[in-house]
Parts: C-alpha cells; structure tokens; sequence
C-alpha cells in the first residue's frame, strides 16, 4: 500500500472511530427516571455542539424528572370518548355560552384577526375555551422538565427532542425562561402551544414588539389563526367536518373527538348554520 493509499486508510479508520465514538456518547432515551440525569447530560453536550447557548444550558441542567408528565401521557383517556360524551366532559355547552361573549368582548380584535388570517372568531374561541378556558388555567407543570422528559422518554423521543430544542431557543431568545410554567406536555399560553410551533406560528397579534401566549390575548389568537392557515385554511370556506377547512382544524389536534367538538362549537358560536 503506497503512502497514499495508507494516508486514506488510516483517515478513514480515525472518521470511523470517532462516528462510533459519537454514536455511544449520544443521549439515549429511556422509560424511568432512572437514566434521566445521565441523558441529560449526554443531550446537553449535543445541545451545546448545535449553538444552544449557556442560559438554555443552564435551564435545562436545572430539569427534572416529570412523573406528572408521564402519568397525563399514558393516561388521555377522554380522547377516547364520544362525541357527546367528550363534549359533555369538556363543558362545551359553558365554552359556547361564553364564548359568544368574548366574540363580543374581543370583536374588534378577531375582525382584525379574520382579515388578516382568514379565520373567523368561532373555532379560534373554540380552541381557546377548550384549551384553557379562556386563559383562566394554563397548567401548573414546569414548561422546560415536561418537554425534557417526553424528549428523554423513548415512547414519542424523537417528536419531542425537536420541541425541547426549540424550547432551548424560546430560553435563548427571552421568549420563555427556566421557571415557565404550561401544561403537562410543555404547551405553552393560551391555546396550547407546543414550542416548536411558538416557533413557527408565533406572532405579535397587538403589535408591542412581543410574542407572549401566555399574558395577550391578541398573541394567542392571532397565533392560532397563524397556525390554521399555514395548515391550509380558506377564508370563507367551511369548517364543519367534510368542508375544506377541517383539515385544518385536524392540523390542531389529532384527536377525532377534539376536532368535531372545536367544529361544533365553533359553528354555535359563530351561529353559523
């Protein structure tokens, strides 16, 4: 073998080496908490090697084990109700009775909102009164150890890993700090927003230079009206089950139940028929 050909050799021996190297020391998922704490140091290192700056860092060294996270994944049983008995569950009578009130309350904004977006007042109102009603409970689980944990848990890890870096971006950029406090899965604000679409869908719906889910109101909706549309929303067109724009709605949430209920309500709401 010419020295060339040993020059080649030995570079790729060494590029081999190293990949394994890689491949042993990256975070591995994991069922318990038990190897939580080495994941996490394992999930860091990479984290640091893709820009993630020393705050995010910090944030997340600071995660722990979420049980109450686990528990409310293993356990959505309500999605696999009825129609009318998840409604009922859910309250949708009280959403819908109250919902035309904020329509009311917040017509000025959700008229903006639908010409800017293409999405009327009812099913946004619907997703928000389903999600938090009205913004009244936001969750009480810490937002970055609920998205560390789904990530690190290897039944959904690699869904959730993208969501626990852009949650680490949230933290970089001052959007979201170490304490935030969501629901049991990392959702964030208003209506619910998993980071990675705080990412994408996130806007500044009353215009003071932020995006804040959780304390406006206009950032919350006008949001959601980001998201339906990027999801293939038609201004004017229907949103009933069947009509082209409950595809949309179905970009939401993959439950059956939760997508004709958002439908429904929304249709009373907007007393639509």
């Amino acid at each position: 073998m010419n020295q060339g050909g040993r020059a080649r050799y030995f570079a790729a021996i060494l590029i081999s080496g190293l990949m394994m190297a890689g491949a042993a020391e990256a975070a591995t998922c994991g069922n318990d908490a038990r190897g939580f704490e080495q994941w996490k140091a394992s999930f860091s290192q990479e984290a640091a090697a893709r820009g993630i700056g020393s705050r995010a860092l910090n944030a997340l060294a600071g995660t722990t084990y979420a049980q109450k996270t686990i528990s409310a994944d293993r356990g959505q049983r309500s999605f696999k109700l009825t129609l009318n008995e998840f409604m009922q569950k859910r309250g949708s009578a009280t959403i819908v009775s109250q919902g035309k009130k904020f329509k009311a309350q917040h017509a000025s904004l959700l008229s903006r909102i639908e010409s800017q977006y293409g999405v009327p007042a009812g099913p946004l109102i619907a997703i928000w009164g389903m999600e938090t009603g009205f913004g009244r409970f936001l969750g009480n689980q810490n937002t970055i150890s609920a998205v560390a944990t789904l990530a690190y848990d290897c039944r959904r890890s690699e869904f959730f890993t993208g969501h626990l870096y852009a949650a680490l971006e949230l933290i970089d950029r001052g959007v979201l700090t170490a304490s935030a406090i969501g629901a049991a899965h990392g959702e964030i604000g208003q209506t619910q927003f998993l980071p990675g679409s705080v990412l994408k869908y996130g806007v500044d719906g009353d215009g003071d230079g932020r995006i804040d889910l959780v304390r406006s109101t206009a950032d919350a909706l006008a949001s959601t009206a980001n998201f339906l549309r990027a999801h293939g929303w038609r201004p004017g067109a229907g949103y009933q089950q069947g009509e082209p724009n409950f595809a949309a709605i179905q970009g939401w949430n993959a439950a059956t139940v939760y997508q004709q209920a958002i439908a429904l309500m929304g249709r009373d709401i907007d007393n639509a028929r």
